[in-house]
């Protein structure tokens, strides 16, 4: 049974990674053709912020790839699941938030690569709410000491009526 979760992980994840990559060559192709085709945009622009998609993508399909064995064809790692919350899933999102520019940018000009913004802006968004949490786990450390001593002793009774 474990055997054919992995084999479903492995035939899920190379879908996955197969249509992200036709996504971001489609993509990235029509920028490419419309920069040199139709109307200059900033190449500069496109390489900076295009790094990030791609380092992005390098990491999905390094550890998201399945693996199989030469010899025998056999499933050696199904990949870490694509399908996860948390960094893979924001992975995910600053590659189609990439996309998005992209298309911006063919369409309106490079007033597009103001779409990007969101990317840094979600991670200060997120960072600020982890902040949060580890501030409020330390404030209920530090008085989950002092909520122990605070209950009252005795016999139920007593307990009762305080």
């Amino acid at each position: 049974m474990a055997q054919k979760a992995k084999k479903d992980r492995a035939k899920s994840n190379a879908a996955s990674l197969n249509s992200l990559h036709t996504g971001t060559l489609i993509v990235h192709a029509l920028f490419l053709l419309s920069n040199f085709l139709f109307r200059s945009r900033s190449l500069l622009a496109y390489a900076l912020l295009s790094v990030p998609s791609l380092v992005c993508e390098y990491i999905l399909e390094t550890s998201g790839r399945p693996k199989y064995d030469a010899a025998t064809g056999a499933l050696k790692t199904s990949g870490e699941d694509l399908a996860a919350a948390g960094l893979t899933e924001y992975m995910f999102d600053v590659i189609w938030v990439t996309w998005a520019s992209l298309v911006a940018v063919i369409l309106f000009g490079n007033w597009g690569w103001i779409l990007f913004a969101t990317v840094p802006a979600y991670g200060a968004y997120m960072g600020y709410g982890l902040l949060g949490m580890g501030k409020n786990a330390l404030a209920q450390m530090q008085d989950g000491g002092n909520a122990g001593n605070a209950a009252p002793q005795g016999n139920r009774r007593s307990r009762r009526t305080a």
